[in-house]
């Protein structure tokens, strides 16, 4: 009899055991295509079709609706949201509700025995059905719970502000990068047809080099030599090509378009391009960079959380009071009442906390002190990069400045240059390696114009101005387009004010 308790003891025991042992397949490739075929789907799904060309404004309107980081950013918001919401309900009474069925394999029976004389007084009697139906109600609400849930509440509620607040450092990033990659797909769009024609011309002049080489027609070195100039204009080509390709696919990326989508850009006239003028004080930059930095908006809250941690670490070192209410019901016939209701106070302290309360409050002391003082090296530090943002934008000027020069006199001279080819009084090198230097001016011209306008929008993102506005008519393209294009002209005009959104 023993043996078999043992034998079935241990075949339990190793019943439980390989319950415990779960184990998972691996995900197969046609689990991992469908997913992918669904992902692809999900991240190109309900968007505008692009049916004209794109101008910066409609390319940082698509960025902010559609681009995935963007769109995470949201949801992480709506989450904290939802973070707020059920931090409310803990600061609710617990109310806890159960009913079932009791039932027992014999009788819960008792007797009485005398504890002077050591005899047994009654005969074993019980007051208690073997089988009973039960019910309760209970509703318990402790106020130091209350009150610490509701400093909690808060924190969850500044922790929603910091989520809002990183949505707007996204967002700031996302339109500084769509501004940099925008002027140079402008760039490349306007040059690439350029240079892929320039490059047909160069190789075709090699070709007839090598034709005369192996005619050994000339004096060799002059040929070699020429080839070698040849060559070398075709690497500089070739560098100036692979510099401008990725611009308009970094671009698409940024817009979250298909990469194999084919879209044109709204391109201004070379040399029509509009320079930015920064017509704003620097103390009014200054001021409005302290105020409007998501960074520092978020060490404001940051502080408060710290704060609202030292109010729980002085709460809990207080007694706390347990109000309780609750109504019962047992079916079992011994007793006279079935069903019944009662209420208590009591009163709670934990001890140990009066012990652990002082250095709890001092870390959280300390917490809020570090955030402080955070908060003013990075007020500082945002100081800084606006100091070093004007200095940018003022050298950009400069270069952009230059570089306008420096193309118009290369524009000059490849016209004469030309007028001499037809006159047959240069070779077609000279005129090559001429229109290869009015192609790299008209190149630095671009470039230079695409990091002015690069770190004029730098001004921005260091201030933390929105330039989206919290309303707008719709949530269409066309709206967000126009409102970003109004504020960016509200911006050139020196009224920050109006971009003040939160």
């Amino acid at each position: 009899m023993l043996k078999g308790r043992k034998l079935f003891s241990l075949s339990a025991i190793v019943l439980a055991a390989s319950g415990c042992a779960v184990t998972t397949q691996p995900i197969s490739k046609v689990e991992s295509g469908q997913r992918s075929q669904q992902d692809q789907v999900a991240m190109f799904s309900q968007q505008e079709p692009v049916t004209a060309p794109i101008t910066l404004y409609d390319a940082m309107a698509r960025a902010l609706k559609y681009n995935l980081e963007s769109r995470l950013k949201v949801m992480e918001y709506a989450l904290s949201q939802q973070q707020v919401e059920l931090a409310r309900y803990d600061m609710l009474p617990k109310l806890a509700a159960s009913a079932g069925y009791v039932g027992r394999n014999n009788m819960s029976a008792s007797s009485s025995r005398s504890v002077e004389t050591g005899r047994t007084s009654l005969e074993p009697s019980t007051s208690q059905e073997r089988d009973r139906d039960v019910a309760d109600l209970t509703m318990v609400w402790n106020v130091l719970d209350f009150g610490v849930s509701y400093v909690t509440a808060q924190q969850k509620s500044d922790q929603r502000w910091i989520a809002e607040e990183r949505k707007r450092k996204v967002v700031h990033t996302i339109q500084q990068d769509v501004r940099s990659a925008y002027w140079r797909a402008v760039a490349a769009e306007r040059l690439l047809g350029q240079i892929d024609g320039l490059i047909v011309r160069v190789n075709a002049a090699r070709d007839a080099s090598e034709h005369m080489s192996s005619q050994q027609i000339g004096d060799p070195i002059e040929v070699l030599s020429y080839q070698r100039a040849l060559i070398d204009a075709t690497r500089q080509l070739e560098e100036q090509r692979r510099a401008l390709s990725l611009a308009k696919t970094e671009l698409a990326t940024l817009m979250n378009l298909p990469l194999d989508t084919a879209y044109k850009l709204a391109l201004p006239q070379s040399g029509d391009e509009t320079v930015p003028q920064l017509n704003v004080d620097v103390k009014v930059l200054e001021e409005a960079a302290l105020v409007s930095r998501p960074e520092l908006r978020e060490q404001d809250y940051q502080v408060r959380i710290h704060a609202a941690e030292t109010r729980k670490a002085l709460l809990r070192m207080l007694p706390g009071v347990e109000i309780s209410a609750g109504g019962h019901y047992d079916s079992n016939s011994f007793l006279v009442n079935n069903s019944w209701a009662d209420v208590g106070v009591k009163a709670t302290w934990n001890l140990f906390n009066l012990l652990s309360g002082p250095a709890a409050r001092k870390a959280a002391q300390a917490n809020e002190s570090v955030s402080e003082m955070q908060r003013q090296a990075m007020s500082l530090a945002i100081m800084a990069q606006l100091y070093i943002a004007r200095a940018n934008f003022n050298e950009a000027q400069r270069q952009y400045k230059t570089s306008s020069e420096l193309r118009n006199l290369d524009t000059k001279i490849v016209e004469q240059l030309r007028n001499r080819y037809k006159a047959n009084s240069i070779g077609e090198l000279q005129l090559i390696q001429g229109e290869l230097n009015a192609l790299n001016a008209s190149l630095r011209q671009d470039l230079a114009y695409a990091e002015l306008r690069n770190t004029y929008g730098q001004i921005f993102s260091t201030i933390g101005l929105d330039l989206l506005p919290k309303t707008l008519p719709s949530n269409s393209l066309a709206d967000i387009s126009q409102a970003l294009r109004q504020s960016d002209t509200n911006w050139q005009q020196g009224k920050i004010s109006t971009l003040q959104s939160f």
